[in-house]
């Protein structure tokens, strides 16, 4: 009897696991397909005819994919190290201290990750304009750090919850500095909040079409600038190629915080 419950437990969790893997890769799978086709319209089971059309497109001078390709990976690398400039103290003082109006101070720093950005866009637009930062690299940058920080300080300020004041006072006692003390004991407790941090942030910012369109005015291209255009429109070909490299652009992103993180902690090991 428990061998059977056994064998049934596993099988539930294969199919769960191919269930998954299938949801997962299928939609993959459909977009490639997609972005060799001159056509693919319901209800064809395949598209009638292949082509290179799409892919030949997006590399050509034209279309300015890798322009868009650079502006994206350009911003959310600036938007990164500005919420880690902001973003440790802040975590610093939310995860180590309590203090009169933590709570509401908490709330107002969360919340847009609450509130939709398409809420305060209006207000944020005309802000920007009176401050002359519209149709701007650092326009674009400061409202994608709107709804990115709230993710940097919350990953950050775990990570000083964890820590605590322990290992910094027994570090103090021993005589190091204020600087020596933060590279070697509070650095490598928050190098993953840092990574997980950064990690949504980049994730965040490249996705970011309607805040960018805004501020930018057009003039700040991003991939997904000249991705949305294709997917609404008629064009799917082109559409699930942008599709496919802002997929690339994303787990590769994910790919090298991954190795940077293993590749610390095989330093420290050694």
């Amino acid at each position: 009897m428990r061998i059977e419950m056994r064998k049934n437990k596993e099988l539930i969790l294969w199919i769960f696991i191919i269930g998954i893997l299938f949801l997962g890769v299928l939609p993959i799978l459909l977009m490639l397909v997609s972005s060799f086709s001159k056509g693919w319209n319901w209800p064809e089971v395949f598209p009638n005819n292949l082509s290179l059309r799409a892919w030949q497109y997006i590399f050509s001078r034209t279309s300015k994919t890798l322009e868009g390709i650079g502006m994206s990976f350009k911003i959310a690398l600036i938007v990164t190290m500005m919420n880690l400039i902001l973003a440790v103290p802040a975590g610093d003082a939310l995860g180590r201290y309590d203090f009169k109006g933590k709570k509401a101070i908490e709330s107002i720093l969360f919340m847009p990750i609450i509130v939709p950005p398409i809420v305060v866009m209006m207000g944020m637009y005309k802000t920007f304009i009176r401050l002359n930062l519209t149709e701007s690299i650092m326009g674009v940058v400061m409202a994608h750090m709107i709804p990115t920080l709230p993710y940097m300080i919350r990953a950050i300020a775990i990570s000083f919850r964890h820590l605590g004041f322990e290992w910094e006072e027994q570090a103090k006692m021993l005589g190091a500095g204020k600087f020596t003390r933060f590279f070697y004991v509070i650095f490598p407790f928050l190098l993953p909040g840092i990574v997980a941090g950064s990690s949504l942030t980049v994730l965040i910012s490249f996705s970011q079409y309607i805040v960018t369109v805004f501020i930018g005015g057009g003039r700040i291209v991003t991939l997904p600038i000249l991705m949305f255009p294709f997917i609404n429109g008629n064009d799917q070909s082109i559409g699930a190629a942008y599709t496919i490299i802002f997929a690339i652009m994303a787990i590769l992103s994910l790919w090298i915080l991954d190795l940077f993180l293993k590749r610390y902690y095989e330093n420290i090991d050694k």
